[in-house]
């Protein structure tokens, strides 16, 4: 039977660094707010063939992961120096082309492809219950639905439908396909189908510490992967909600769902979508699932749960990172370097991709 309701907490960053130059132990130069590799790094800071094909190298560094905002979710405070090892992380999420040349070279089938009544997905559970589906074996997964009316931001069932038959090839149901949404990321994707697509490359997902210093993109400090300012002369950078949350949006950007992953600008070390058009899994597992103070969030995309539901289920949470076309200023605002939220990892929603590091 599927269990009870997941906390889901989007949170964001700001931090605040010194702008004089100066060079780290891990060998970056930072000036101005900036993290700048020194010329032997960066020019291993490139594509190459093979299986680092459109993929960067990010070299061994040290970063301020988190955040001191105090106006920030408690889960990201506060900031603390990382130490990681080189590694190399895909230029853009995975692709629907990208996922297609997986499924015709080994036959997989995703979890939202399957009939299952033993997920542990609470969102799910919610929604079935308020739309009274009666049959909970039945493939599919979550599909955003604008609601009529401003509703309860403390509810996601309200703008969230189990939609029978919608998978990464049927984003809205068996109706839609993806045919026109080739260079769109990959949705519906559940934790096990990112890394059975991985295992098939022989790379894997990249840890939230990973995921963050590459979305910072060599600034220090800064609230998006681009600077402190969401719209630099009014200029859109990511694919976020525009409008009113969740049931009046607005397509100002171009883009109703999700985009093209090069559709905006790449951050300073050349990645696309660190910020917005969908969520992406890491490979980290979330240390303490409950609120610090015990109580429920509101999410723009999982249920609540009390303490004890969340430790009850701790070892099946893992960390999204990055936002969404869903995420929007006033409410989650998932787009933020530090921002996270973590969901059981049988999640799949229209709103949940990922990327690959090696």
């Amino acid at each position: 039977m599927i269990r009870g309701l997941t906390s889901a907490i989007l949170v964001g960053m700001t931090l605040l660094c010194a702008a004089v130059a100066y060079t780290s132990r891990a060998g970056l130069v930072v000036d101005r707010g900036r993290v700048k590799q020194k010329a032997s790094l960066a020019e291993r800071s490139r594509e190459e063939p093979g299986p680092r094909a459109n993929m960067r190298w990010m070299p061994p560094a040290a970063f301020l992961m988190g955040t001191q905002d105090v106006e920030s979710h408690p889960d990201e405070l506060a900031a603390h120096r990382v130490h990681l090892e080189g590694f190399w992380i895909d230029i853009t999420p995975v692709t629907n082309a990208d996922y297609a040349r997986f499924v015709r070279a080994t036959g997989y089938r995703t979890r939202a492809e399957r009939a299952s009544s033993t997920d542990a997905h609470p969102l799910r559970d919610l929604v079935m219950r308020r739309r009274a589906l009666r049959d909970e074996t039945l493939p599919g997964s979550l599909v955003f639905t604008p609601p009529a009316h401003a509703v309860p931001l403390q509810d996601p069932s309200r703008w969230w439908t189990f939609t029978p038959g919608a998978d990464w090839q049927h984003p809205e149901g068996p109706h839609s396909g993806i045919s026109s949404r080739l260079t769109h990321p990959v949705v519906h994707i559940a934790f096990e189908d990112a890394q059975a697509y991985a295992r098939w490359l022989g790379k894997r997902l990249p840890t939230e510490a990973e995921w963050e210093y590459a979305a910072r993109g060599g600034l220090v400090g800064q609230r998006y992967p681009w600077g402190d300012t969401f719209s630099p002369g009014g200029r859109a950078m990511a694919n976020t909600f525009e409008g009113e949350f969740p049931h009046k949006p607005r397509v100002e950007d171009g883009f109703a769902g999700t985009s093209p992953v090069d559709a905006f600008p790449p951050n300073g070390y050349g990645l696309f979508d660190m910020a917005g058009n969908v969520w992406q899994w890491t490979h980290s597992v979330h240390a303490a699932a409950a609120a610090t103070d015990g109580q429920p969030r509101p999410s723009c995309c999982s249920a609540a749960k009390s303490e004890s539901e969340a430790h009850d289920e701790i070892s099946l949470m893992r960390i999204l990172k990055g936002g969404s076309h869903l995420c929007h200023r006033s409410y989650c605002e998932g787009f933020r370097c530090s921002a996270r939220r973590w969901v059981t990892q049988d999640t799949t929603a229209s709103h949940i991709g990922f990327r690959l590091a090696l």
